[in-house]
């Protein structure tokens, strides 16, 4: 989708607290930058013929939100102290729609209550959009006008159909809630009438040339590739022995969902028969994300994607308004949602379906040739994942953009001075834009 104007960033006026940190890495390579403003520039470039349309040459630029695993006790309170009017606004319409104080389990814990999946899932998603609502609203930041695709891990699918203006704010974090509370119970009951240990275990491997044997074997070993596509018959399979690639991260590294017992078996079983050990690593989840056991929260989705929005004013709309605003891309196919309905079936069938986030990455970076990444929301496990696999070319780095994450008020003017140095490269690929106009 194209972009509808230039970037523009109006003096910042954060408070002491909020002034600028070092902690974000940007990698970009500065190239030929044009020292005339873009409109002289166009003008020269066409022969002063600005009747003629002009082609978007900024590089294109996705933003991306976070998973579970992020949320942190306190997470709030730099937003808090430096926009105060406008997370106070915000505090109120997340409580509101949850029916409870959530933003105090976010502010004060314990942290043993905000890791709990029914509270961290909503923590995560709301404290995203409260990011994207304060950029807009004080920054004149809109993703609509600096996006060309939204994307998002896991549950941060949710937060990305936000931003991208496919569903409201309210209907969207009352479906996270309640997508929560289904995979709580989902785990709770298999742990009661089957007995074990259920969660996510981490396999990196030291070579990208493993990733693909690795993904194959364990394939074999579980007897089917995907449970979404088999939801109807996920019933046939005990807990026990549903195990499933719940995320693709990257080039070497997967994440296993399911029976902990079944997990150290399949790791076994790699480790004597594939030829290559890879590192496992026990994740902090206390639900087997996207394995077959989490099918009743795909039902729970299904069933509210049926209904009309519950925001008020919407009523009598479908809850899912598309097309959106910018392009958002999809973690079961790693493509653009293309319709309405493809939308909800999606969404709902998600919570079984391997996260195909290498995939995504892959197709915007190489295929879309996004060269500005942007993160919002807690932590940096996205930035780090995302600037992995595009900004680790040797001395070519992110070529023309970089990767940025906004996870606090200090990151603020940093991202958007980045993107704004960025926002009219003059490379190879700009050049022969222009040429086809010539």
């Amino acid at each position: 989708m194209p972009l509808r104007g230039p970037l523009r960033r109006p003096a910042l006026a954060l408070p002491p607290s909020a002034l600028l940190s070092s902690n974000n890495v940007v990698t970009k390579t500065p190239l030929r930058k044009s020292p005339l403003p873009r409109s002289v520039v166009l003008r020269q470039r066409r022969g002063h013929a600005t009747h003629l349309p002009v082609p978007d040459t900024r590089p294109k630029t996705a933003i991306f939100f976070p998973g579970q695993g992020v949320q942190r006790v306190g997470m709030l309170t730099p937003w808090l102290e430096a926009f105060p009017s406008t997370t106070s606004e915000i505090i109120d319409e997340i409580d509101s729609v949850v029916g409870y104080k959530l933003s105090d389990v976010i502010q004060n814990g314990p942290g043993k209550d905000l890791n709990l999946t029914p509270n961290a899932q909503p923590a995560i998603m709301a404290t995203s959009i409260m990011i994207i609502r304060i950029l807009e609203k004080h920054f004149n930041f809109r993703v609509q006008d600096n996006a060309h695709f939204t994307l998002g891990h896991s549950l941060g699918e949710f937060a990305a159909l936000v931003a991208g203006g496919y569903i409201h704010f309210q209907d969207s974090l009352r479906m996270v809630q309640k997508r929560a509370e289904a995979m709580s119970n989902a785990t709770r009951q298999a742990e009661e009438m089957y007995g074990g240990e259920y969660g996510m275990v981490a396999l990196v491997s030291s070579d990208s040339e493993h990733l693909p044997p690795l993904i194959a074997a364990i394939h074999e070993f579980v007897g089917y590739d995907s449970a979404g596509s088999k939801v109807e018959s996920a019933d046939d399979w005990s807990p026990i022995d549903q195990v499933l690639i719940a995320n693709v991260n990257s080039k070497t590294q997967i994440v296993l969902s399911g029976s902990i017992s079944r997990i150290k078996t399949l790791v076994a079983h790699v480790r004597q028969f594939l030829g290559h050990d890879p590192r496992a690593v026990r994740l902090k989840s206390d639900s087997p994300f996207h394995s077959p056991i989490m099918k009743p929260a795909v039902g729970v989705v299904q069933e509210m994607m049926a209904r009309n929005s519950m925001v008020k004013g919407r009523e009598n709309e479908d809850i899912v308004m598309f097309p959106g605003k910018v392009t958002c891309i999809s973690n079961v196919t790693a493509r653009p949602f293309e319709s309405r309905e493809q939308l909800k079936d999606l969404l709902a069938r998600q919570a079984v379906e391997t996260v195909q986030w290498w995939d995504s990455i892959k197709y915007l970076d190489q295929s879309m040739k996004v060269r500005r990444w942007v993160g919002i929301g807690p932590g940096y496990v996205g930035r780090n994942l995302v600037g992995k696999e595009v900004g680790m070319r040797g001395k070519d780095v992110v070529k023309g953009g970089g990767v940025w994450a906004i996870t606090g008020p200090r990151e603020i003017e940093e991202v958007l001075r980045g993107l704004e140095e960025t926002d009219f490269y003059e490379d190879d690929e700009w050049q022969d834009a222009w040429d086809r106009w010539d």
